[in-house]
């Protein structure tokens, strides 16, 4: 199975760059697992996405996101198909993930299926100021979160890190 790990994010916009360090870090512990590719900074968004995410089987997305009341560090993870609420088909121009995939599959694009894609979220307190270095807040459960979301994804690979399988079950890093 063809697997693309894809770091969404403006690596100059502060927070926003989480997605893009998360798969640069992710995918160097990743980098032996089979069929899998990594994207680690990708920027476009839109009908663009498509290029980006066509041919592979299955597509696990790290972002940032900005929720009310969300504490920087915490994450979310989300399917596509949660995000079908926020498809709106009446603006072209305006094409967001979740519209951007759907329509690429009604024009027959060779696309992951909506049951293998995963989408991995922080929360951010800034993706707005021009910044390349992330809020103290942020750095600081950076070990933490991406620990985290790196057993998730060995979870949906089926690939645990050498590291991790050499410890055997109940084993620290």
């Amino acid at each position: 199975m063809k697997t693309l790990l894809l770091g969404m994010g403006n690596p100059i916009l502060s927070d926003d760059a989480v997605g893009i360090r998360l798969a640069r870090d992710i995918g160097r512990r990743l980098s032996g697992a089979t069929g899998l590719s990594v994207v680690e900074e990708c920027s476009v968004g839109g009908l663009n996405i498509l290029d980006v995410v066509a041919g592979f089987d299955r597509l696990i997305v790290l972002d940032s996101i900005r929720t009310s009341g969300g504490i920087p560090g915490d994450w979310h993870r989300f399917t596509s198909e949660a995000l079908r609420d926020t498809m709106h088909l009446n603006n072209i121009h305006d094409a967001n993930f979740a519209t951007a995939l759907e329509l690429g599959r009604r024009m027959g694009m060779p696309l992951p299926p909506e049951e293998n894609i995963r989408i991995f979220a922080v929360e951010v307190e800034d993706n707005e100021t021009f910044s390349v270095v992330m809020p103290e807040s942020l750095e600081r459960s950076y070990p933490a979160y991406s620990e985290e979301i790196l057993r998730e994804i060995e979870r949906i690979l089926d690939t645990p890190t050498a590291e991790a399988a050499n410890l055997g079950e109940g084993g620290r890093t």
